[in-house]
């Protein structure tokens, strides 16, 4: 989390100027793509801090302040406080406690460990955002891009919500030796860890409809839209990935 934090100051630090628009979040500017990591660490700090609960505490960071300053020095300086604050949280809470979290009904708990987890994520995928805006982009870290692909899956897609198409399955394989799976039917979305990683080039009656084969940090990219589809190697039903794109589980 430092690391990324770092790379991310230090890509904002070496913009010409703070209102260049964001190629991979076009409709933020890149001090709107500080303001919101920043708010978002300071929103995870008052979350962890208030242990579990039903609800984000009430006035925390989500409510859009403070406000970040645009002068450069105070503006890292900001940008620093806000990730120790989340980091402080975290330390003091250790990964085993419960809090809130907007990812109830999926694969990963409800717990500081699962929050630090995916916030090093977003940390992660925003640093590469940053750094595309100033056209210096940088590969992701190999741990953080290989946990990244397994967390949005069991994260961001894992419901019990019933697929509203025909069953499918979907494989996604690191070249670094990873893979996994997403089956998508009637019973939900579940992700699992492939016990013998495969290849793109997978057949026989267990094979799935469709895969993505790159580096870890090609396939986050990917799956976060930061990279497009002909980025990665794809086999099979590639229109699978646009329905699940798509796709607005019932909450």
């Amino acid at each position: 989390m430092d690391d990324r934090s770092a790379a991310f100051r230090a890509a904002v630090a070496s913009a010409p100027n703070l209102d260049v628009r964001v190629p991979t979040c076009p409709e933020w500017t890149l001090f709107d793509l500080v303001q919101h990591l920043g708010e978002r660490r300071r929103f995870w700090a008052d979350v962890v801090a208030a242990g579990p609960a039903a609800a984000p505490p009430a006035g925390s960071a989500a409510k859009g302040t403070p406000v970040a300053p645009r002068e450069p020095e105070a503006l890292s300086a900001w940008l620093a406080e806000s990730t120790e604050l989340m980091l402080g949280a975290l330390r003091e809470a250790g990964p085993d406690r419960g809090c809130w979290t907007w990812w109830g009904l999926s694969q990963s708990p409800q717990t500081c460990g699962a929050v630090a987890r995916h916030q090093l994520q977003e940390i992660a995928v925003h640093t590469y955002d940053a750094q595309i805006t100033v056209g210096a982009p940088q590969p992701l870290p190999d741990e953080a891009a290989l946990d990244g692909v397994e967390d949005f899956l069991f994260t961001c897609c894992a419901t019990p919500s019933a697929w509203p198409h025909k069953p499918a399955t979907i494989d996604f394989h690191a070249t670094e030796g990873r893979s996994w799976r997403l089956s998508l039917s009637a019973d939900g979305a579940h992700s699992t860890r492939l016990a013998t990683p495969g290849t793109a080039a997978d057949e026989g009656p267990d094979a799935a409809d469709v895969s993505a084969r790159g580096t870890a940090g090609e396939l986050v990219l990917f799956i976060y839209g930061r990279i497009p589809a002909d980025s990665v190697e794809l086999d099979g039903d590639r229109q699978l990935f646009g329905l699940l794109r798509d796709w607005e589980p019932e909450e």
